[in-house]
């Protein structure tokens, strides 16, 4: 009788652990084959955006042996709904949104050696020498909540030198500066990066005329409804990335010079600024 309830404890036991087993290898079965949606904040056309990130994506993938799909999005202010929805697994996101309590993303990582500035350009053969000129002239922003290329700039005009302006948003930073080169408007709001990444026939046409102060970077940021074995392995695995020659020269094209972690104590400072009366509502 002993031996016969030892063996039926046994059974069961078995039974218990490969019910456990059995459970796990479902659940990273399922992990492994899903597929992760990434958002990125809409700085350029979603052909540009495309072939600075899916490279990058498609690294991402042998690191981690999980699936990957780019979501654009046409303008920052859709964008921006998504996040507010949750729509992405993982966004690049600008820092302000990094600091909105309506989405429910978690900074992971962020470029350690630059800070975000946004800058005005006017056409290098411009009249305009001093920003109080730009008072009661069209300046050209990507759009109304973009936060290097029109929310610091509009912000600091108004407070720093009360100058009233005629904003017309125009989408990407691209069209920006091309607006700005056919005298469509008289300046525009964009940040180094993007004007360093122009073609040199337009750059050469551009002079920067303003720059704004320095904020802490956009943020590559995870949804804290994804697995949380999951965003270590994929926060890990950029870092690991960023160490190789190959993932390195991915990571510099968005750009990234120096991965490193990111918090939400990092863009805490913006909230001082108080930036949200020169937000637009969706």
């Amino acid at each position: 009788m002993f031996n016969k309830l030892k063996v039926q404890g046994l059974t069961q036991g078995f039974m218990i652990l490969y019910l456990i087993f059995a459970s796990n290898v479902k659940v990273a079965l399922a992990e492994s084959q899903k597929i992760y949606t990434v958002g990125v904040v809409p700085q350029f056309e979603a052909h540009k955006l495309f072939s600075i990130w899916r490279p990058l994506l498609d690294d991402l993938e042998k690191h981690t042996k999980l699936k990957f799909q780019l979501v654009g999005s046409p303008n920052i202010e859709e964008f921006e709904e998504k996040l507010l929805n949750g729509q992405f697994d993982f966004a690049y996101i600008d820092p302000y949104q990094a600091t909105m309590k309506t989405i429910t993303y978690t900074p992971l990582l962020r470029d350690h050696n630059k800070k975000l500035q946004g800058i005005l350009v006017v056409r290098k053969d411009s009249p305009i020498t001093d920003v109080k000129q730009l008072d009661g002239k069209n300046i050209a922003f990507p759009s109304p909540n973009s936060l290097g290329a029109s929310l610091l700039i509009r912000a600091e005009l108004h407070n720093n030198y009360a100058i009233k302006i005629n904003p017309r948003y125009v989408t990407t930073h691209d069209s920006v500066y091309l607006n700005v080169i056919y005298k469509n408007v008289q300046a525009g709001g964009g940040v180094q990066k993007t004007l360093k990444q122009q073609n040199s026939k337009i750059s050469n046409q551009l002079r920067v005329l303003y720059r704004t102060q320095k904020v802490a970077p956009h943020a590559f940021a995870a949804n804290r409804s994804v697995n949380k074995k999951i965003i270590e392995k994929v926060k890990q695995a950029l870092l690991n990335m960023a160490k190789t020659k190959t993932g390195s020269a991915l990571l510099a094209k968005i750009p990234i010079a120096k991965m490193g972690t990111a918090s939400t104590d990092d863009y805490l400072p913006l909230k001082k600024m108080k930036l949200d009366s020169f937000r637009v509502s969706h």
